[in-house]
């Protein structure tokens, strides 16, 4: 199972980008903000069906604690390194397969597990709109800092992704192709992560994600996939993780459990009932016209608190 890691950011960036980092976090921590990590794949892969999980009422459950939720996030993309490569996964098939992915996520059952999230002021409508993205080279080479990831998201918005100044009610997602690192852990520590900060005055949510093709047995849970690029299938499993983790938990502090677990990670790596399609990999839901093996999310319920598939 996984558990909550933090990771403090690196050191604030120059006034030049006009990012700060705020003091904010879950229960008593002070300084940066945390980095809210999916941990790598612990379970094999290979061709046998991926892990189902339990079904059972989770024994930590999650609880509010008074920050912020989503109603309706808006999704920005920031393609980073080489996605025009002929290695069969960072190209644009590879991009098209995320688009879609975001295009049909928003009203999906599986999303609408995220209304039964509740915040003060508002409530999670399980919706997702597609904001638009945006594509860089290798602005700050191929070995990215944490603090490289916010200067990414700068950039992006400066160079006119979402409204001057940035989204308040985005989630911008930096998406690197497989010959890039980020250096605090991808692959051995994370698959993934998510934060805050501020940039410009605004609070700004965004998160990381890179290509699974980099360490396909840490950070995926198959081989071969439904949409044959298993690196970018992988990375859509942990888009949705990141995403319904943002939307529930925007400034990481509000629906998280005792251990500082979000939803995400309470059903990271568990798949719930899988069947397989015509290239023998598997997939759990369909989106649009992709199918899609994608994590499980907790859905409150009155009974308790499951790990779910679809509400």
């Amino acid at each position: 199972m996984k558990t909550r890691s933090y990771l403090l950011a690196a050191a604030a960036l120059t006034a030049a980008f006009g990012l700060s980092f705020p003091v904010a976090a879950q229960d008593s921590h002070t300084g940066p903000p945390e980095i809210i990590k999916h941990r790598p794949n612990d379970q094999a892969v290979g061709g046998s069906a991926p892990t189902a999980g339990s079904t059972s009422k989770l024994k930590n459950p999650l609880s509010y604690h008074g920050g912020a939720v989503l109603s309706t996030p808006t999704v920005y993309l920031i393609w980073y390194g080489n996605w025009a490569q002929s290695n069969g996964t960072d190209d644009a098939g590879g991009q098209q397969i995320v688009t879609d992915f975001f295009h049909s996520l928003g009203g999906s059952p599986y999303y609408q597990i995220n209304t039964t999230y509740i915040g003060s002021a508002n409530a999670i409508s399980g919706n997702v709109t597609y904001g638009g993205a945006s594509t860089t080279g290798y602005t700050y080479g191929s070995a990215l800092s944490d603090a490289n990831i916010q200067q990414i998201v700068g950039d992006a918005i400066n160079g006119g992704l979402g409204p001057a100044g940035g989204d308040t009610n985005g989630i911008y997602f930096v998406l690197t192709s497989s010959d890039v690192n980020e250096s605090s852990g991808f692959c051995t520590q994370y698959c993934g992560w998510h934060t805050h900060g501020t940039l410009s005055g605004r609070d700004i949510k965004y998160a990381f994600v890179g290509n699974a093709a980099r360490c396909i047995t840490a950070c995926a849970a198959q081989s071969i996939s439904p949409n044959g690029n298993a690196g970018v299938d992988g990375m859509v499993s942990v888009l949705a993780h990141e995403c319904e983790e943002a939307d529930t938990d925007a400034d990481l502090n509000a629906w998280y459990n005792r251990r500082g677990s979000e939803n995400g990670d309470l059903c990271a790596w568990t798949f719930g009932t899988s069947y397989q399609v015509s290239n023998g990999s598997y997939a759990n839901m369909k989106l649009g016209t992709r199918d899609f093996l994608i994590q499980r999310n907790v859905d409150i319920q009155s009974t308790g608190q499951y790990c779910t598939l679809s509400k």
